[in-house]
């Protein structure tokens, strides 16, 4: 149950502060992203202190060297946690991440229905539903483009000469394949003159 506490509680909270101003973060998918950063952190972590032993319990006997398949999935939370903040390795922190929850789930099966916890949010048809959660928010950073890391271009009155309109035509009449030519100053905002 922790993890989707840490999910949920982490998003809102991002979520929150955006939308009463108090910060300039990103929209929506960075506050799932980082949410999501922090729940692998913490599952990834306790690969190695705290739950490694009920962990390794968990593999089903069918499996090699259940200690190794705990670290291993460990290592792969903790980079995708990691993966999940840079905006370039986003989507593929999130693809790797889902194939993982999916990879990971007979484990959560066989811990339910053996009976190693006792606790609600590990029986099978809570740990479904969490897993499909989390699930969902794996794709939806998958599926959404990461509009923080591409700003929309600034409005035709203040663009500085030379950098390209919102078509990707320069000053000089040639295209442009970025949004933003290279050689342009750093877009400015209308109320307070600061760089973007």
């Amino acid at each position: 149950m922790e993890p989707l506490i840490i999910l949920v509680t982490v998003t809102l909270a991002l979520a929150a502060a955006r939308a009463l101003g108090l910060t300039r973060l990103p929209p929506w998918p960075f506050a799932v992203r980082t949410g999501l950063a922090a729940m692998f952190t913490a599952t990834g972590i306790a690969h190695f202190a705290g739950l490694r032993e009920e962990l390794i319990a968990m593999v089903p006997p069918a499996l090699p060297a259940p200690a190794l398949l705990v670290t291993a999935t460990g290592v792969l939370e903790l980079a995708g946690a990691v993966g999940l903040l840079w905006h370039r390795t986003a989507r593929r922190a999130a693809i790797g991440l889902t194939a993982l929850l999916v990879v990971m789930f007979p484990a959560n099966v066989y811990a339910a229905t053996t009976g190693l916890s006792r606790a609600f949010g590990d029986q099978l048809l809570p740990r479904t539903i969490m897993q499909l959660v989390f699930l969902a928010a794996t794709v939806a950073v998958v599926l959404t483009r990461d509009t923080a890391t591409c700003p929309p271009p600034p409005p035709d009155r203040s663009r500085p000469a030379g950098c390209p309109s919102p078509s990707g035509r320069c000053a000089g009449g040639s295209t442009t394949t970025s949004r933003r030519s290279r050689s342009c100053p750093a877009t400015t905002s209308s109320a307070g003159g600061s760089p973007r």
